[in-house]
């Protein structure tokens, strides 16, 4: 039996005949690029999100590119952010010429310390831009204490984490500037790249409505420089679709979340009760099978854009459920501050961030979506307890 890590199939089926009436309206009306299903994208976000302005884009990627430039950062600048992400976190800091300055994460979130933040703010500090990783948003109400009394803005990455919510707050509605990511696998996924960016600012708004079509305020008119950062027709069109089912899909992955941290723990009790164990016998051996799951924090819900676990000797684990034909991946392997392509070699940047270093070398994520199964996770999370020699 084949497990997929995402079900994208499944997911095209159920609402097959709404996506091809969908695209069907769009090659017959042919407006491909900011169609008018962009701007109803856009009205119906921002109203899920519960702010003033949506600003639909190419990908996740540009969305944070759009939204520093927008600010005004660049050469000399300084950006904080953590260092547990994907590379386009820290690589739009540096593709505008500014230094991401990388933070080290709470060890049970993987998001960014708050308690760190402040020590790391200098006279060229000019954004803090936390991650919401693995579907959990960052402690943002201590983030933006921070930065209103330094007078900073907040660029919340929320790529992972659109549909969670903060303590009744939506993802990308947290701060100065919101951004997510439409990429195929995330939570709110297109079939390509896309993004969108969220704020209550209507300068701000303004500004990266201008940016994403070249700096232009009008036509041919270009009262700055921007980029080619439009999302297209047909993407939106699409989101639009799957929008409408998006309340639901986020309601079974946080039940699907639940599901595998329940069996997760269940099943490690029941191996140690086969073996006569006592309770004090029983809970040192969970203990011992060194599987750390998901920590919610208080006033959290989780889109579980992931489900990710820590382990120990992951390679043996990753190797016993491919045996299994179960797959898993890694986000990520790699922290930013030790990546070459800041200009931080590994020897000479190791120990920066340890809590990001050590989780790192860690984490492991479980196939994740929707439509997944109780009787498939009950198989997943039965070769994951199995005893490795």
């Amino acid at each position: 039996m084949s497990i997929p890590f995402i079900d994208l199939k499944t997911q095209y089926q159920a609402l097959k005949p709404q996506i091809q009436e969908r695209i069907n309206r769009v090659l017959e009306h042919g407006q491909y690029i900011m169609g008018p299903e962009v701007a109803e994208l856009e009205e119906k976000l921002a109203d899920y999100v519960g702010v003033k302005h949506c600003i639909a884009v190419s990908s996740g990627t540009d969305s944070l590119l759009i939204a520093m430039m927008a600010l005004g950062i660049g050469r000399g600048d300084e950006v904080i952010t953590t260092p547990f992400t994907f590379i386009a976190t820290g690589e739009m800091i540096a593709l505008l010429g500014a230094t991401p300055v990388f933070v080290d994460i709470d060890p049970r979130t993987y998001n960014i310390d708050p308690e760190k933040i402040e020590a790391a703010i200098t006279t060229k500090t000019r954004a803090i831009m936390p991650v919401s990783l693995y579907g959990q948003c960052a402690d943002m109400n201590a983030i933006n204490i921070i930065a209103d009394k330094h007078g900073l803005p907040v660029i919340e990455d929320g790529a992972q984490s659109f549909g969670a919510t903060y303590k009744g707050r939506k993802s990308c509605g947290l701060s100065t500037i919101g951004s997510t990511s439409f990429f195929p696998s995330k939570p709110l996924g297109g079939y390509g790249d896309g993004g969108a960016l969220f704020t209550d600012d209507d300068e701000l708004a303004k500004a990266m409505r201008e940016i994403r079509v070249h700096g232009q305020d009008r036509r041919y008119h270009h009262p700055q420089i921007g980029i080619n950062g439009r999302l297209d027709t047909l993407q939106a069109a699409i989101l639009l679709v799957k929008l409408e089912r998006f309340d639901w899909e986020v309601e079974r992955r946080q039940v699907i979340g639940q599901r595998y941290t329940d069996l997760i723990t269940s099943q490690a009790q029941s191996k140690c009760g086969e073996g006569g164990a006592g309770v004090s016998e029983c809970k040192q051996d969970i203990t011992e099978t060194k599987i750390i799951t998901p920590y919610i924090a208080s006033g959290n819900t989780v889109v579980f854009a992931q489900y990710t676990i820590q382990v120990d000797n992951r390679d043996a684990v990753i190797r016993q459920m491919k045996e299994a034909g179960i797959p898993t991946a890694v986000h990520y392997p790699v922290p930013l501050h030790l990546q070459p392509a800041f200009g931080r070699g590994e020897n000479s940047s190791r120990g920066l961030c340890p809590t990001a270093e050590f989780v790192s070398s860690r984490v492991v994520s479980l196939p994740m979506h929707p439509e997944l199964d109780s009787k498939v996770q009950e198989q997943i999370t039965g070769v994951l307890l199995r005893r490795r020699p």
